[in-house]
């Protein structure tokens, strides 16, 4: 872990040098590399629109999507775009910037306020023969307009806050909540040379100085070149590195923008990325449970799951850094490290030599489309596992090809090459899928991942925030074993997990992090310890949180044109107990996404605090209005009609939210406890054998069917599922107490 002191001394010189010189600066004395880096996906990022730079048909073209027709077309030198603009009418908007090269190119629109719009018809580059050479729409099977968040005129087509970070050097956002305006502003049009190593004034002064032998990082602010030496041992199958790699600065500048991210403030080049980023983990809805892609996800999560990344294998290890082409064709790049006469053989990938089945990449890293055209391997480089496809429907490569087969097939098919899957019953993404449904049962083999120093961090960080949920023992145990790791990404998770400890505990553990050198972190301990009254604590203790609090505040602030963070604003200002901030946070997110669902839930609760139940109730009924499947509003308005009185209007709104419901369990067990409570508990006994029978060892759904089976007069069945509860949780003197006493007279009502 970086030192506080290397950490200042790293921002100090990245201060001093913040001078960015321009890539052409760097032609002279590194011609290879930038000779490579001209032409590149990084050089072509973002450009102006010129008959070179532009690729799509403005010819007069048109394309027609949900029932309107978008124009294309020259005006002179401009190129124009006639289609809906913000208020549904059709309007001429002047192409400023062309985004990207291949597979697909999008064009910048302006809008109001310093606004630059990606529109969601895109030029697809492929060549013809591939289906290329066309317009298309990146949303084809959705009717997408004016209205909605993802139209190209909404928040998430937003050239400023979505897209412009990665896409050019040196970017300043330059945002002002009070008009809502941008003035955003680059040193570099495209990617340049100092996007990924840093501002270069120093390096030049250093250069023409002749002293360049003797500064550190050659007067850059990091040092990128960990490439590494490898060497086989003798016969062995798999090359290693000479010696072990002691940064990660490279997967991390890379990881800048080949991840799943949020930015939290000013990048400071060489530190970890969760120092000036929020790193999304191989959690649902975007990934698998097993860990593979599933939504746009990009490389880093990945690639931080894989053995590659444990062996200390850095991106340019695969990928040539400056010309972004691989080292090598075809499967040469894994010989460089896997023995091709152990690897690249019939006798191990069971394919024909020259056939798809027989490339490494194909196999280990399989492709998802996204953006309609646009292929991406997954970089966790897994093998593939068609027994679990079976078991839980994940994807695998054996099926991506052969897509007229089952998985079943493919399972029989490995088996007679002799590949057994001992593990599919027991596989860690079992228990991450189990959990994910609602089955806390599987919280020890989580526990046990989450304490596993062999593992890789990122997949230990995600499965102690699972364990943290369920609370109890394990999550104590789990969580303050990693507390002060090392590495960042499993503290700002344990940080994170820490919420089901009451706050004086949490206080009392995450006062030596409240300084902690990682941006990601200091922000989840600011989140978590937002509750502390600081008139409890003492005068110094309060300033140290007080400061904590403003760096937050003033961190979020930065992006305030985020939905997002308006969001995590008002959860912060509720923690504070400051209502109207928070509601005030909540508006404001709407405001910029009126769809943001999480937003208006908490924006309800926040109202129904205060007893205004009728804005609370205005508010989740206008998320059905574009939201009607939405389960989290339909329990919510349950639980509102349950306090207001109208329980049969509640017990309605349970029943829908219980049927949508498929991850999870709450929504079932409230709806059950609601039948009970309505006067209907042999209904209630049906819906919670329901779900026991999908969560067997669900120790709230057996108690409460063990007091509504004695309600009932079933005793034996009452006394069954209490003998259960004795056996998952031998140590609860309750469980104990409710078998003697149904062994006995009277049994124990649940509560709600």
């Amino acid at each position: 872990m970086f030192t506080r002191l290397v950490i200042t001394a790293m921002l100090l010189l990245s201060a001093a040098s913040h001078a960015y010189t321009g890539s052409d600066s760097c032609k002279s004395c590194h011609a290879t590399e930038y000779d490579n880096w001209r032409g590149s996906h990084h050089d072509l990022a973002m450009q102006l629109p010129t008959p070179e730079t532009v690729l799509g048909d403005f010819n007069d073209a048109t394309f027609t999507y949900n029932g309107v027709t978008t124009r294309f077309y020259r005006d002179g030198e401009q190129y124009k775009v006639r289609t809906d603009g913000e208020d549904g009418k059709l309007t001429d908007f002047t192409v400023k910037y062309v985004f990207g090269v291949y597979p697909l190119q999008q064009y910048l629109l302006p809008l109001s306020r310093g606004r630059l719009q990606a529109l969601s018809i895109a030029w697809d580059a492929r060549p013809a023969d591939e289906g290329g050479q066309r317009w298309y729409h990146l949303y084809p099977d959705e009717a997408v307009d004016y209205r909605d968040p993802l139209h190209w005129t909404g928040h998430y087509q937003n050239w400023n806050s979505r897209c412009a970070e990665c896409h050019s050097t040196d970017l300043e956002k330059n945002y002002n909540p009070e008009t809502r305006a941008f003035d955003t502003t680059y040193e570099e049009i495209d990617v340049g040379c100092e996007a990924c190593h840093g501002p270069g004034e120093t390096h030049l002064q250093l250069a023409r100085q002749k002293q360049l032998k003797d500064a550190p990082n050659g007067g850059f602010p990091t040092a990128l070149a960990q490439r590494g030496e490898w060497a086989f041992a003798a016969d062995a199958p798999i090359a290693r590195r000479s010696q072990p790699l002691d940064s990660r600065a490279q997967v991390d500048s890379c990881g800048r923008c080949h991840s799943r991210r949020g930015t939290l403030g000013e990048y400071h080049y060489g530190a970890d990325l969760l120092a000036t980023h929020r790193l999304a983990l191989p959690q649902t809805p975007l990934y698998y449970p097993d860990g593979q892609i599933l939504d746009e996800v990009y490389v880093y999560g990945s690639f931080l799951q894989s053995k590659m990344h444990q062996a200390g294998v850095v991106c340019s290890n695969c990928h040539e850094p400056h010309s972004l082409a691989l080292r090598a064709p075809g499967n040469g790049v894994c010989a460089q490290c896997h023995r091709p006469q152990e690897y690249d053989t019939q006798a191990h990938h069971h394919h024909p030599a020259d056939s798809g089945g027989a490339l490494c990449a194909n196999c280990h890293m399989p492709e998802t489309t996204y953006m309609g055209v646009d292929p991406r391997r997954d970089h966790s480089m897994r093998i593939p596992r068609p027994d679990l496809s079976v078991a839980m429907g994940t994807p695998n490569a054996c099926n991506q090809c052969h897509s007229d087969r089952d998985p079943q097939w493919a399972v029989t098919a490995l088996r007679g090459w002799g590949v057994h899957f001992r593990d599919t019953g027991s596989h860690i993404a079992r228990a991450f899928q189990r959990f994910d449904q609602g089955d806390r049962s599987v919280v020890p083999a989580l526990a046990q991942l989450a304490n596993d120093p062999d593992a890789a961090p990122i997949w230990r960080a995600t499965a102690l925030e699972a364990v943290a949920q369920g609370g109890g023992r394990e999550a104590i145990q789990a969580v303050t074993s990693v507390l002060y790791d090392d590495d960042p990404i499993l503290r700002a998770s344990a940080v994170r997990s820490l919420d089901f400890l009451p706050l004086n505990q949490r206080y009392q553990l995450l006062q030596a992090l409240l300084d902690d050198e990682v941006a990601a972190v200091r922000m989840e301990v600011a989140i978590s310890l937002a509750g502390v009254p600081l008139d409890q604590v003492s005068p110094q203790q309060a300033q140290q949180l007080r400061e904590l609090f403003d760096w937050y505040l003033a961190l979020q602030r930065l992006h305030a044109d985020m939905p997002e963070t308006q969001l995590q604003l008002g959860i912060f200002y509720l923690g504070r107990g400051e209502l109207q901030q928070a509601e005030a946070s909540y508006r404001e997110a709407l405001s910029l996404n009126p769809q943001l669902v999480p937003a208006s839930l908490n924006l309800a609760d926040v109202l129904r605090a205060q007893g205004r139940d009728k804005e609370a109730r205005e508010v989740l009924l206008k998320v059905l209005g574009f939201a009607p499947d939405s389960g989290d509003t339909l329990h919510a308005l349950g639980l509102l009609e349950t306090r207001a009185g109208n329980p049969e209007q509640a017990l309605d709104y349970f029943q829908q939210a219980a049927a949508l419901e498929t991850m999870g369990s709450r929504h079932r067990f409230v709806y059950a406890i609601a039948l009970h409570d309505t006067g209907k508990p042999r209904q209630a006994v049906v819906q919670l054998q329901a779900l026991l029978r999908q969560l067997p060892r669900d120790q709230e759904v057996l108690l409460a069917l063990a007091n509504y089976s004695a309600e009932l007069g079933e005793r034996d069945k009452a006394r069954a599922y209490a003998r259960t509860l004795t056996q998952i949780a031998p140590r609860n003197q309750g469980y104990q107490q409710l078998l003697q006493s149904l062994s006995d007279s009277g049994a124990q009502r649940p509560g709600p």
